[in-house]
C-alpha cells in the first residue's frame, strides 16, 4: 500500500521527525482494534500487532486511523507497535457507564459524516449532540439525510436541520436510488479521511458498500414498527476505496456523552451565543432576566424552548464531566445539586 493513498503527508512526516524512531522502525495506519490486537495497514500490506509493554503500562493504546510506529518482527508476521504520532484531530466521547474516561472513536479524520435517517429516527435533538461533539473533534462535520426514499419531503426534514446546523454542508442520499451518493465523493479525495456516524440501524454500512461499488459490509433491514435498523457494525474500521480516499465505519452509538465539548457547543449553538451577547447582564441565565435576547428571541419565534433546554443540557452535562473529571462522581454532583436546587 502507498502511504499518501493512507492519508500520509508532510504533516505526518514532520510529527515523525520529532520521534526517537530506530532506522530499522517502520510507519503504518491503525485499520481495525481488536481486543489487545490491531489491523495495520502499511506499505507491505496488512499486519497484526500489539502495543509494547510499556505503553500497555501508561494505558496509552493507539485509535482506528492513528498513525504508529512499529517495530516489524517474524519476518513481517506480526509488529509490535512503539510509538503514536501526534493526532490532527480526534473524534471522543466519554465511555458509556460511570467511568470518567475518554474513548476515542476516530484519529486523524479530515471529515466527519453524521449520517441521521429521514424517517421515525429522525432527531434534531441528538443531531445536536453529534455536532457538538463533531465540533470539537477538530474535523469537519457534514450532515447525511439517508434513506430519502422512505420520507414523504426531504427537502423540509432538510431545512429543520438547517436550523441546528449553521454553515454546515447537508446532503439528501438514498441508497436505495443512488440520489446523493456522488455528492459525498467529493470529500474522499486521495489521502483524505472520512469517519461515519450515527446511531443504529441509520444506514452507515450501505452507504460505505455503495461508495465502495461492493457488499462489503454487513447490513440489515430495518424494523416496519419503528423504523429503526437493527446495529450491524460491530467494530471500528477503517477502508481505503478503490477510488480514492479513505472512509472510517463504527458501530452506532446507543449513548453518546461529551468529553470536551466546550469549543464544539459554541459553534453548535452560534445562534444562542449570539443573542446572549446581547443580554443585558453579562451572566444572564436566560430565564427570568430583563433585557434577556435569548428569551425575546423566543417570543418573537426566532428560537424555540427545545433548543434553549438541548443548550442548557449540553451546557450542564460538559460542567458535570470536568467536575468528575477534577473532583469524583460524589462531590460533583453535589456541586451540580447546588448550583440547579440551591444546597
Amino acid at each position: 500500500m502507498n502511504l499518501i493513498d493512507l492519508g500520509w503527508n508532510q504533516d505526518f512526516e514532520d510529527k515523525l521527525a520529532q520521534t526517537k524512531k530506530r532506522d530499522d522502525f517502520q510507519i503504518a495506519r491503525v485499520a481495525i482494534e481488536y481486543k489487545g490486537m490491531y489491523k495495520l495497514y502499511t506499505e507491505a500490506g496488512e499486519v497484526l500487532a500489539e502495543v509494547k509493554g510499556k505503553m500497555r503500562y501508561n494505558n496509552n493504546f493507539p485509535a482506528v486511523g492513528d498513525w504508529v510506529v512499529i517495530d516489524l518482527q517474524d519476518n513481517g508476521a506480526r509488529a509490535i507497535i512503539h510509538d503514536i504520532l501526534p493526532r490532527k484531530s480526534k473524534f471522543s466521547r466519554k465511555v458509556a457507564g460511570d467511568d470518567t474516561k475518554e474513548q476515542i472513536v476516530a484519529a486523524n479524520i479530515d471529515t466527519i459524516f453524521i449520517v441521521t435517517s429521514l424517517n421515525q429516527d429522525f432527531n434534531l435533538r441528538r443531531l445536536e449532540r453529534y455536532l457538538t461533539i463533531a465540533w470539537d473533534s477538530g474535523a469537519k462535520p457534514v450532515i447525511v439525510l439517508s434513506k430519502a426514499d422512505l420520507c414523504e419531503d426531504p427537502e423540509a426534514k432538510k431545512v429543520e436541520v438547517e436550523t441546528v446546523a449553521f454553515g454546515v454542508p447537508i446532503h439528501i442520499v438514498s441508497s436505495l436510488s443512488g440520489e446523493g451518493l456522488n455528492e459525498l465523493e467529493e470529500y474522499l479525495e486521495t489521502g483524505y479521511t472520512a469517519a461515519l456516524l450515527g446511531s443504529s440501524g441509520v444506514g452507515k454500512s450501505t452507504i460505505i458498500n455503495q461508495l465502495m461499488g461492493s457488499e462489503k459490509m454487513e447490513v440489515n433491514e430495518i424494523r416496519v414498527s419503528d423504523g429503526r435498523g437493527k446495529h450491524t457494525t460491530t467494530h471500528r474500521e477503517l477502508i481505503v476505496l478503490e477510488t480514492g480516499g479513505i472512509v472510517i465505519d463504527t458501530p452506532g452509538m446507543r449513548e453518546i456523552q461529551l468529553w470536551d465539548g466546550s469549543e464544539g457547543i459554541k459553534e453548535s449553538f452560534e445562534d444562542i451565543e449570539a443573542l446572549a451577547q446581547r443580554c443585558k447582564f453579562n451572566d444572564c441565565q436566560h430565564d427570568s432576566e430583563p433585557g434577556c435576547a435569548v428569551k425575546k428571541a423566543i417570543e418573537e419565534g426566532e428560537l424555540t424552548e427545545e433548543r434553549l433546554e438541548s443548550y442548557r443540557k449540553l451546557e450542564r452535562e460538559l460542567l458535570f464531566i470536568e467536575r468528575k473529571k477534577k473532583y469524583g462522581t460524589v462531590r460533583a454532583a453535589k456541586l451540580m445539586n447546588k448550583d440547579i436546587f440551591g444546597f
